[in-house]
């Protein structure tokens, strides 16, 4: 193999060094090279030199090929500087787009590496690493991630912010996401009103903020940046007022199940007799079946009773009853209905459970069971299949509606509805005055947000103070305390939705590092997620 295909397989990257040879083993592949350059630029001072020190190899990782590890063995040159006021006497040449300094990997393999870990973290990283023939531990992984420079990224236009849990319940941290971008900004460590006021203070240019509702990071906004424009965000304002809604439906939740409707009681069902059938298959039916037709030939023949009897080995009187039976149907019907069953004594309860509604036999049969049945569920089976053909049951009595339920018809759109949900939701908004006034100002106020008409909202707080629904009263109360806030989120285009995205892929990589992960890591792998 020549030394120009040589270049051509290894080290493209790299466009002044020269591969010797190559050394195939069975797991690892060793490429001889040198640097050919005549000339290089001191770090320090920037000064080319040409003065050659000396001579050393360095011993460089790269991608792995056909699942061996591959190892560069770079002989590199040593310059004197010809600065004399330099720190620096000597320096070490740099193969571009192939070393950089300390490093033992390429800077291929450097960049692949980086990116395996800010997808995968430590131990995950680790073992796919090792699949791809490139051993690496865990912690340099996490090493290579702490390294990472933060990324630059323009001060954004619309800012959004909100806390996510580091442990949940006891310490909160905040998210900065360029709304516009859809990009995460920063993460600071805490959520306090100094940490985000300073913050904004040092990043000059936001003019539109989204955020929740919190007062603390109202009062940071107005002092970080006193020009921006604050929007509440729609969804948490959907949330509160879905929240008022439900303590509504639990001050009203005596009068959400309907009436009951007049039915028969179990004791005045009376279920009709199930009627015997004969029996078309087993060994006794066909042994029937194969007599009768035995003995009416040998009738036809012209033998008597005793002489079949005796030819058939069989008893006068059973050849007797096979000869005047016309069919053997009418030997088979009854045979087994006049004896006793061990079932005969649960046989009430059944048929109480029954009319009840309560129809599936195997639940029916473990019933049964803790009150002493001895028997199979085949038996329990076979006589509730007979009941239901004797006995057509009725549609099962409707679920009673929660307060949930209640909840969700109200703040979902009716487009949304079954048709069993709308006409329940009908009934108990007939029931509840209370609830129809609930579910008229909470379509009005769905109008509002849905078409952008946030102008018309201190009308729609006025007609809420005006009607006797306490929980409703106090949500438009808590309003007008950030009213221009609220107006905005009801009118501008801009809302929080790709904030509540980036806390749950924080969730994501929390998760993915068994939540053990240090702030510092947490936001490197958060900044440069793609």
């Amino acid at each position: 193999m020549t030394d120009a295909l040589h270049q051509n397989l290894w080290l493209q990257q790299a466009s002044d060094v020269a591969v010797n040879s190559l050394t195939i083993q069975a797991d690892r592949v060793t490429v001889h090279a040198a640097t050919t350059s005549d000339e290089a630029g001191c770090p320090s001072c920037g000064t080319v030199s040409a003065r050659v020190h000396s001579s050393y190899v360095r011993r460089l990782d790269d991608s792995a090929a056909s699942g061996r590890r591959v190892v560069v063995e770079l002989r590199v040159r040593r310059f004197r500087c010809r600065e004399r006021m330099c720190p620096r006497s000597t320096f070490v040449e740099q193969a571009a787009g192939l070393t950089f300094r300390h490093g033992r990997r390429s800077q291929s393999l450097q960049t692949a590496l980086q990116q395996l870990a800010l997808a995968l973290a430590g131990r995950a990283g680790s073992r796919l690493a090792e699949t791809f023939a490139v051993p690496v531990s865990r912690s340099t992984l996490l090493r290579l991630i702490r390294a990472l420079p933060d990324p630059a990224s323009p001060v954004p236009r619309v800012l959004g912010i909100d806390e996510f849990a580091l442990r949940k319940g006891h310490v909160y941290a905040t998210v900065l996401v360029d709304i516009e971008t859809r990009r995460a900004v920063d993460l600071l460590p805490d959520r306090t009103v100094a940490t985000v006021r300073s913050w904004l203070a040092g990043h000059p240019g936001v003019e539109v903020v989204c955020r929740d509702r919190s007062a603390s990071y109202a009062e940071a906004v107005r002092l970080g940046a006193p020009d921006a424009i604050h929007v509440a965000d729609r969804f948490h304002l959907w949330q509160n007022l879905s929240d008022a809604v439900e303590k509504t439906v639990l001050q009203h939740r005596a009068l959400l199940p309907e009436a009951a409707p007049s039915t028969l009681s179990a004791k005045e069902v009376v279920f009709p007799s199930v009627a015997a059938e004969p029996r078309r298959t087993g060994r006794l039916s066909d042994r029937v079946r194969e007599q009768h037709a035995t003995v009416h030939a040998l009738m036809e023949d012209g033998f008597s009773l005793r002489v079949i009897a005796r030819r058939l080995g069989l008893a006068r009187g059973t050849v007797r009853r096979l000869a005047r039976a016309k069919d053997p149907d009418e030997l088979l019907v009854g045979r087994w209905t006049g004896r006793t069953s061990i079932l005969d004594p649960y046989k009430p309860y059944l048929h109480q459970r029954f009319s009840e509604g309560h129809t599936i036999a195997r639940r029916l049969f473990e019933e049964i069971q803790q009150r002493g049945f001895p028997g199979q569920e085949q038996i329990v089976r076979e006589y509730v299949r007979r009941l239901r053909t004797a006995f057509p049951h009725q549609a099962p009595p409707r679920r009673k509606p929660s307060v949930r339920d209640v909840t969700g018809w109200i703040t979902r759109h009716p487009d949304r509805l079954s048709t069993d949900a709308s006409q329940q939701l009908k009934e108990v908004l007939a029931r509840v005055p209370a609830l129809a006034t609930t579910a008229e100002h909470v379509r009005t106020f769905a109008e509002l947000m849905n078409d952008r008409r946030g102008r018309e909202l201190k009308d729609w707080i006025t007609r809420v103070q005006q009607d006797q629904v306490p929980a409703l009263r106090s949500f438009a109360t808590g309003l007008l305390q950030d009213l221009d806030a609220v107006v905005a989120g009801l009118t501008l285009r801009y809302s929080s939705g790709a904030v509540e995205g980036h806390n749950n892929k924080i969730k994501m990589l929390k998760r993915q590092m068994f939540g053990r992960a240090n702030f510092d890591l947490l936001r490197k792998r958060v900044l440069h997620a793609a």
